[in-house]
């Protein structure tokens, strides 16, 4: 049986997403100069990926 083409997740690398992760948010506030050290990662603001 054959897998169905919606499943196959070769194409899903290339998709860019539209959710960050945490770290990720926080290296991009850190490249933004809105991070500063000590800050908690918790409540961070909302970001657009770039």
């Amino acid at each position: 049986m054959s897998q169905h083409r919606s499943l196959r997740s070769n194409s899903k690398t290339a998709v860019k997403r539209n959710v960050l992760k945490r770290f990720e948010r926080v290296d991009l506030l850190r490249s933004r100069g809105k991070w500063k050290e000590g800050d908690r990662g918790l409540g961070l603001p909302k970001t657009k990926a770039e």
